[in-house]
């Protein structure tokens, strides 16, 4: 077998940028996956690249930010590799205003957004105008933030994976490095939080269900969902993909007896989505899915160094935040394990979830 320059197990979000990331810059690059592309939390349905508010400003929100702001060449330069569309678009996000509370707080957050997302978007406090897609407001006012995008995460993973393949690299089935394997990521997803919480002998993190449905708006519908504004209303995404398909999600559950099944609190999801966004109500649903997410003891995602294992490293914890963290992710990674250039904010290193 032939000399990797980094071997990247699992092919979820994080496993398949790293890996892109690395073969862009000429290396040698194989990616080890014991199921299939996407078969954990990437697997997903819902694909919202939301931003945290822009307020109590840290080393998360920034790093988030910036991979937000570099996503649309990220994403460009995915489907220019290897051919296959990974449904990016920075569509921008609708959220309704409880009360007038709600409306003073947003209004700060608005003058928060001018000052800290450096004139690249918008945090729009305006008055709702009832349009067809949009969320019923208690208040009469919204938020719009154009900084929000989406994507299939299905379509997103087999966009990376034929880039990867298209720049020479190399994705199989496996659970093991192996010889020849150079450096090594472990973007395991939840698995792999369980796997080094074992290692370390402490609790760094594991697994949070998720589930989500995706809806289909009936033929004669008055709108077409392709390419409508993102809606997040009573705590539920709503988003409206390319193929005129609309997700919604999801729940965080921390106890549960089967991690893949659906049941009564994904109907309650779709219900609260109903309710927030009327033009649901004749959707049908095409789709329901339940699976593990992997959440940090730290929250933020863990990156670098796999403690006491010379040339293995960790890229993990997205919980909910993947897709839109990816891209920064990505280029940090890259820049620590090939070059040697560790920009990851101390948040996010693995030992931030030790301490």
């Amino acid at each position: 077998m032939a000399t990797q320059d980094l071997t990247v197990m699992g092919a979820g979000v994080f496993g398949l940028a790293i890996a892109f990331e690395a073969a862009r810059r000429g290396m040698r690059v194989r990616v080890l996956e014991r199921e299939r592309v996407g078969a954990g939390a990437s697997g997903g349905l819902v694909g919202a690249l939301a931003p945290h508010t822009p307020e109590n400003w840290n080393d998360k929100k920034a790093f988030q930010l910036d991979s937000l702001l570099m996503a649309g060449d990220f994403w460009r330069a995915v489907e220019a590799a290897g051919g296959v569309g990974s449904t990016y678009l920075r569509s921008g996000r609708l959220q309704p205003l409880a009360d007038q509370a709600a409306v003073d707080r947003a209004r700060e957050r608005a003058e928060g957004a001018a000052q800290l997302w450096q004139g690249k978007a918008e945090w729009i406090v305006r008055p709702a105008t009832g349009a067809a897609w949009e969320p019923v407001s208690p208040s009469g006012w919204i938020v719009e933030d154009t900084l929000t995008a989406r994507m299939a995460p299905r379509r997103a993973g087999a966009a990376l994976a034929a880039a990867i393949r298209a720049l020479g690299g190399v994705i199989e089935t496996g659970e093991t490095p192996g010889p020849g394997a150079g450096p090594v990521v472990w973007a395991t997803g939840a698995a792999g939080l369980s796997a080094l919480s074992a290692d370390l002998g402490r609790d760094v993190g594991g697994p949070v269900k998720g589930q989500a449905a995706l809806l289909a708006l009936p033929a004669d519908a008055a709108i077409d969902p392709t390419g409508l504004v993102q809606i997040f209303a009573d705590a539920v995404h709503v988003v409206p993909h390319a193929d005129g398909t609309v997700a919604i999600g999801s729940t965080s559950e921390r106890d549960f007896d089967d991690p893949a099944a659906t049941d009564a609190q994904l109907d309650a999801v779709i219900a609260r989505a109903i309710a927030a966004v009327p033009a649901l109500a004749r959707a049908t649903i095409v789709d329901r899915w339940a699976g593990l997410r992997p959440r940090a003891r730290s929250r933020a995602p863990m990156l670098g160094q796999w403690p006491g294992r010379a040339g293995q490293f960790i890229a993990n914890g997205g919980f909910k935040i993947g897709f839109g963290m990816a891209p920064k992710v990505a280029q940090v990674m890259a820049d620590l394990v090939l070059e040697g250039r560790d920009a990851i904010p101390d948040g996010f290193r693995v030992e931030a979830s030790l301490r």
